[in-house]
């Protein structure tokens, strides 16, 4: 299984972290740092200023909705992909809602098209079928997803530029379209979007835009707004803020446009933990098995779809400890299985572990497979201390099923 990718936390960042009362909290628990969340959302706001850039938080990959008071004053608004993202989004975040996705049902179009500030579609065909049924109600302004067929993404799940890929469309589909369908859609656009990066630092941005700009900048000129997706990984220590102010400076003042970045990751990016407990330890194959009241599949499933290590505070790598385990989860998946870790002292039945930078990509896409519970949510606030959000049971796995 492939290591951490994610750099590792700041002695700063890690202390923040550390100061959450972990024993208080249920298990399993994603706990969210506040202060660490504001920390991100400062430095995102400061880089919109500097930048002119519009940044919004895609709420696929961070939606903990318990928050949004909290980091609302800083960010322009949200993206959603979809129709209930773009309804949680209006409900609890209250301000620009910008949508885009790979298709939408017509009642979906007309529903999003009472709130929403933009509505991006996946292709020419859809886009002028979508100014058809919306018709002369129509209040969002319109985009086009368009593919710049350059990646710098390396594992291929989530590569939005890949060969054959759904998601967007290419110059050579666009051309062909206009020359079927005629161009009087291309006129009431108002924005182009591309989104082709994954937890990338700004030199990927820098490639892939000259890219688009190269196959789409005759599209350009008219428009009123690029959006540059995400996978912006720009609250990471170490990230190249200065070359994503230039890249976006570059395509406002060449064009007069506005430009969006919609980061989730780097919202949320080292702000939270997952806790959880060592249930039994077993030991197969000449391993030691530690299997905690969690679950890979169910709770953190980015560790198998990426594959990924996420980081365990206090543990290392397999062997720089004295002590060497396999975390595994609860479930009945024979491959429920974290990684292998080292840590300074033998692990003990009823021990509290917890995982790093389990705020992301966690809470958006956990399940209730085998009936395995959903872990609490909760907040830290160093002010106000711990604070349970939202505890679950047994209803909220049975009501999903009826």
């Amino acid at each position: 299984m492939a290591q951490d990718p994610t750099p590792p936390l700041t002695p700063e960042r890690a202390a923040a972290l550390e100061a959450i009362p972990f024993e208080a909290a249920p298990s399993p628990a994603y706990v969210v740092h506040m202060g660490r969340l504001e920390d991100n959302c400062r430095l995102l706001q400061a880089i919109s200023e500097q930048s002119g850039a519009r940044i919004l938080l895609a709420l696929k990959g961070f939606a903990c909705h318990s928050t949004f008071p909290r980091i609302r004053p800083f960010l322009a608004g949200t993206t959603s992909s979809g129709l209930h993202e773009g309804l949680l989004a209006h409900e609890y975040f209250g301000k620009e809602v910008h949508v885009y996705s790979a298709a939408y049902k017509p009642h979906e179009l007309v529903q999003l098209n009472r709130f929403a500030h933009s509505l991006v579609f996946n292709s020419y065909k859809q886009l002028n079928r979508g100014i058809e049924i919306l018709g002369d109600n129509r209040k969002a302004e319109l985009g086009l997803r368009v593919n710049p067929e350059y990646s710098e993404v390396e594992t291929e799940l989530y590569d939005p530029c890949s060969p054959s890929s759904r998601l967007g469309t290419t110059r050579e589909a666009l051309d062909k379209a206009l020359r079927e369908l005629g161009d009087a859609a291309l006129h009431q656009l108002d924005g182009l979007h591309f989104h082709a990066l994954c937890e990338q630092d700004s030199d990927a941005l820098e490639h892939t835009a000259e890219a688009f700009e190269t196959k789409f900048g005759d599209l350009i000129p008219g428009r009123k707004w690029l959006n540059f997706g995400g996978g912006h990984h720009i609250t990471r220590p170490g990230y190249d803020i200065e070359r994503l102010i230039r890249v976006v400076r570059h395509f406002r003042e060449k064009y007069q446009v506005e430009v969006n970045l919609e980061p989730g990751e780097a919202v949320a990016l080292h702000t939270g933990v997952l806790i959880v407990t060592v249930l039994d330890i077993v030991e197969a194959g000449g391993k030691q098995i530690a299997i905690t009241d969690s679950s890979a599949t169910c709770h953190m499933p980015d560790v198998l779809e990426m594959p990924y290590r996420p980081a365990i505070l206090g543990a290392d790598l397999p062997g720089v400890h004295p002590h060497t385990y396999r975390i595994g989860g609860m479930s009945c998946l024979a491959g429920d299985v974290v990684g292998d870790y080292s840590f300074p002292e033998p692990l003990k039945t009823g021990q509290r572990l917890v995982f790093l930078d389990m705020s992301h990509y966690t809470m958006v896409k956990n399940t209730t497979f085998n009936g395995v519970p959903l872990p609490a949510i909760c907040q830290f606030d160093p002010a106000q201390g711990l604070q349970v959000i939202r505890k679950f049971a047994y209803s909220d796995y049975s009501m999903r099923l009826s």
